[in-house]
């Protein structure tokens, strides 16, 4: 598992770009790349190579999504794999995340 991130070149989004299971062995890397972060940015979580996410996975996209803003955050997952997809429909996620 390994946890990377970029800033766009005009500085308003910030990809996170998550490899592996996604669960509770990344926890400190996926806040410490967002944290890394901060004011009024979009975030991005590129989840292109990940094809398992477990409920602290989720628990850490709704830390991710506080850090962002809560309700007035731009947080999208894209690249989800339909198995993913799945997990985050049944999770409701599909309400407080953009899925792309």
């Amino acid at each position: 598992m390994t946890v990377t991130c970029g800033l766009s070149p005009d500085g308003r989004q910030v990809t996170l770009f998550i490899e592996g299971r996604f669960d509770f062995s990344c926890h400190q890397d996926f806040r410490a790349a967002y944290e890394a972060f901060s004011g009024e940015l979009d975030y991005v979580v590129d989840l292109r190579g990940t094809h398992y996410l477990d409920s602290s996975a989720l628990g850490m996209l709704l830390l991710l999504r506080d850090h962002a803003g809560g309700d007035h955050a731009q947080v999208r997952l894209i690249n989800c794999s339909s198995e993913v997809v799945k997990i985050l429909t049944i999770s409701n996620f599909s309400k407080l995340f953009t899925l792309g």
